[in-house]
């Protein structure tokens, strides 16, 4: 983010209950890494290995076995990694929850001999907000640590490099056409727009190769993920992390599943701060929500959507934000599967009730939360772009990429991705 800026925003999660309860759960998620993963990861393993015949865990627990041994560095990386975690959480407090406690609250909350250790301090100031992770949102959060490997190591580079290039190519061809038209437009002046921005490292290489570029997320686990990368990185290879360990099925080898990367590969501040490279800005928010008003009609030349659009239940809303916020004759480059996200969710129907009167009475744009959805084919896709007034210039399909894919793993998921180019008129 340009000038080391926090994500930021009009809206205060902490003054609204409901946003507060998950703003609260999703830092604690971060905090409970380390706690949570040992006792699902090893602890629960000991005990279903020691229940074992004594016969079968003693000659389990020598070489070549060593299955003891095994666990206990298994228990080194769960460290290495809530290490990260628990940096995402203090940059996540600092964000969202410091600036609404005043230094007198903090000094009758935390005891005195932690007043020196922020981590300590903001877990004690959290425990007093009563904060309490759900199940769903400590799954994110290891999620989460493990998909730095995709977009911050240089082993990932390969995977994330299969869905970047595309766009990175076609933004280069783009802005040629551009300063054929007009020789005095610089790469500055094609402002782009990343939605669904994860952990930010397509919105870093797009600002990086020298365009304005603005991302976009919602998920408060990304966010501050994201912000510390960004942001709170002292050098290159800061973290070290083992994002396959806590699996234990389909290894070849042990050294395959307890295999470790240093993130991030490149250090972003440093690397901002050399050459030609463009302006970052970040939003926090609902993309339909945020980018559907007037306030964006017509505001940026091209709209990068990389594994993004099938996290919409209604995707027509996403087109028509997207034509929204783009200038005519600009480009929409999309790259990914159809894996509907919202089809996996369950729902009670009483729940579900409440909370569409609760956004009607309010008279609010609720965006993805909106009632209904539809799953729609490729070809239903492209169709439904091209209705709204798009120009299909190119299209590609069966783009191999995995997503946080363990090479040497014994089962391996392949997307075989779609990849358009979009004009609007």
């Amino acid at each position: 983010m340009e000038g080391g800026e926090e994500w930021a925003g009009e809206f205060n999660p902490m003054a609204d209950s409901e946003e507060r309860a998950h703003l609260l759960s999703v830092l604690d998620s971060f905090r409970s890494y380390r706690h949570v993963a040992h006792y699902n990861t090893t602890h629960l393993r000991r005990r279903a290995f020691y229940s074992l015949p004594s016969a079968h865990w003693t000659l389990l627990s020598q070489p070549p076995f060593s299955v003891l041994d095994s666990l206990s560095h298994l228990d080194d990386l769960i460290d290495s990694n809530a290490e990260l975690a628990e940096a995402i959480f203090c940059a996540g407090f600092q964000a969202f929850v410091a600036h609404n406690i005043n230094s007198e609250q903090v000094a009758s909350i935390v005891p005195e001999k932690y007043a020196h250790d922020p981590f300590q301090v903001f877990s004690a100031v959290l425990d007093h907000l009563g904060a309490k992770a759900t199940p769903n949102d400590m799954e994110k959060a290891r999620s989460c640590v493990n998909q730095f490997y995709r977009e911050w190591s240089g082993e990932g580079e390969v995977e994330r490099g299969a869905c970047f290039a595309p766009i990175l190519s076609t933004l280069a061809s783009e802005y040629s056409k551009r300063r054929e038209r007009d020789v005095a437009i610089g790469k500055k002046d094609m402002n782009i727009l990343v939605p669904g921005a994860g952990l930010g490292r397509l919105v870093f290489d797009v600002c990086k190769a020298g365009y304005s570029v603005e991302g976009n997320e919602i998920s408060y686990h990304e966010i501050m993920a994201s912000s510390l990368v960004l942001n709170h990185m002292s050098k290159r290879g800061q973290f070290k992390i083992a994002p396959f360990a806590l699996n234990c099925s389909n290894h070849l080898s042990r050294e395959d599943q307890f295999r470790t990367y240093y993130i991030p590969d490149v250090h972003p501040a440093s690397e901002l701060s050399e050459g030609d490279s463009g302006e970052m800005s970040m939003s926090t928010g609902d993309f339909i929500v945020l980018y559907s008003t007037p306030e964006y009609k017509h505001a940026f030349d091209v709209v990068a959507t990389v594994f993004f659009i099938d996290t919409a239940p209604n995707i027509i809303r996403y087109v028509e934000t997207v034509r929204n916020c783009l200038k005519p004759g600009g480009l929409w480059i999309n790259l990914g599967p159809l894996l509907w996200h919202h089809a996996s969710r369950i729902q009670d129907p009483k729940e579900e009730d409440a909370d569409d009167k609760k956004g009607a009475s309010r008279g609010e744009d609720v965006g993805i939360a909106d009632p209904g959805s539809v799953e729609l084919t490729n070809d239903e896709v492209v169709s439904l772009v091209q209705h709204f007034g798009f120009t299909i210039e190119e299209h590609e399909l069966g783009v191999d990429t995995g997503y946080i894919t363990n090479q040497w793993s014994m089962l391996k998921s392949t997307y075989q991705a779609s990849f358009w180019v979009a004009r609007k008129a």
